[in-house]
């Protein structure tokens, strides 16, 4: 087992603070960081020795030999102990859900993302398929400690095997129920999972609260019944491993896989890279991010996905179309140097909003989408060949209606990714946004 680089921010807010150093003996479980501020508890998720401390993350030696038993966090309130084991928001997000289970719903809804918004990741999907019970006790914890009456599953209608675990553990739960979702992406987005559930359109500035709602991943809630019913902190990921892998490019899914463990590690595991490829992302082909063999996993790292090699424009002129359902212009940028265009216009999508300077985007109204043509506009007369877009499906669709008549060739950033997996290229919506129910949600 290769050392474990463990970073010191693994949350939205504020790193956290080492509180061992270089020598210390550590355990599965023993807190070695805690909160300067907004963040959450950090654990060594090995027996092992810290090597050294650095400004933004704890290096452990671990033992050859690893046993199975924990450090377990004190007993407490189940709010306490929520916030004790430091849980976050694990689909990405990494919001301290210990924060987030504060607010007193009054009768209000607990609603689980369970959409896998991004395509080719299926950890999500698979922990409700082995094992959703885990998922419905902490959804009831949370509705426990948050007040809540009532509680909604969203999931892709797609995932059959899924959904069919779910109603038969929810079919004597009064106060449970299932929404379906179309595959269409940003499903996952928290404010598509408000607007598709309870029938509420929040702004860009609006939390789920403001629904009197909060919004769980999928892991998020089996890591809750792990703190209140194991005392388990949270030290360990479930993930999904795919593209150019030698093991095949279908889905590699882990689960529980000690945080701080290396990217390259988990390719390996999954069979090694396959050859000549173009990148390794971190997260989803729509939000991940370029990556390294020797970057760690932490709490919120959802995919490991090995691409293709890019195609080659021989320095063609480029607009990036910057969605807030997809990457950064700086994300963009990466991309289109990867792909040797050269970057002439930059245009927003006009849901995209920055609701402060230098925040990231948030889109209108996510997966309802207005037409583009006037940006199309603005890349035909700054001389763009090619446009690279990173919006969501109907946004992607949107754009599929001008720009090929202007003569302007489109990419998705996407798209090496969805031609490694086999995945449609994200361009024309052929799919309905509107999915048939289940009878009363069950």
């Amino acid at each position: 087992m290769a050392n474990l680089q463990i970073l010191l921010r693994q949350h939205v807010g504020a790193p956290c603070a080492p509180v061992v150093k270089a020598g210390d003996r550590v355990e599965k479980g023993t807190l070695i960081a805690t909160p300067t501020g907004l963040g959450a508890n950090i654990f060594s998720s090995a027996y092992g020795v810290v090597e050294d401390v650095l400004e933004d993350r704890i290096i452990i030696k671990p033992d050859e030999e690893q046993k199975d038993e924990y450090v377990k966090i004190p007993e407490g309130s189940k709010l306490d102990m929520v916030k004790a084991a430091g849980v976050v928001g694990m689909g990405g997000a990494g919001f301290p859900t210990g924060v987030k289970l504060g607010t007193d719903l009054q009768g209000g809804y607990i609603l689980v993302n369970a959409a896998e918004c991004e395509p080719g990741l299926r950890h999500n999907i698979q922990q409700l398929e082995d094992d959703c019970a885990k998922v419905i006790r902490g959804v009831k914890h949370c509705m426990e400690i948050s007040n809540a009456s009532k509680a909604i599953f969203a999931i892709k209608k797609k995932n059959e095997k899924a959904v069919k675990a779910l109603r038969e553990a929810l079919k004597d739960e009064e106060a449970i129920t299932i929404h379906l979702l179309p595959d269409i992406y940003p499903m996952g987005e928290e404010r598509a999972v408000v607007r598709e559930c309870l029938g509420i359109e929040l702004n860009t500035t609006q939390l789920p609260s403001a629904a009197n709602a909060i919004v769980c991943n999928v892991e998020t809630l089996a890591r809750v019944a792990e703190a209140i019913e194991e005392r388990k902190p949270c030290f360990s990921k479930n993930l999904t491993v795919i593209g150019k892998i030698n093991g095949g490019n279908e889905p590699h899914v882990f689960m529980g896989v000690p945080v701080g463990t290396s990217v390259g590690e988990m390719i390996e595991r999954a069979g090694g890279i396959d050859g000549v490829y173009g990148e390794i992302i971190m997260g989803g082909p729509f939000t991940g991010h370029a990556t390294t063999e020797d970057a760690p996993i932490t709490k919120t790292t959802g995919g490991i996905i090995v691409t293709i090699d890019f195609p080659d424009l021989h320095g063609a002129s480029v607009g990036l179309l910057v969605c807030a359902c997809g990457g950064s212009e700086e994300r963009m940028r990466d991309i289109c140097q990867k792909m040797n265009g050269v970057v002439k216009s930059v245009a927003r999508c006009k849901q995209a909003i920055e609701n402060k300077p230098g925040a990231p985007l948030k889109c209108e109204r996510p997966g309802n989408c207005p037409g583009q043509a006037k940006n199309n506009i603005q890349f035909k007369k700054d001389g763009c060949e090619y446009i690279i877009i990173g919006n969501c499906s109907d946004c992607s669709n949107t754009v599929m209606g001008s720009a090929p008549k202007m003569g302007l060739k489109v990419f998705h950033q996407t798209d090496h990714v969805m031609r490694t997996i086999g995945h449609p290229l994200y361009r024309y919506l052929r799919v309905s946004k509107q999915v048939e129910q289940l009878p009363e949600g069950k």
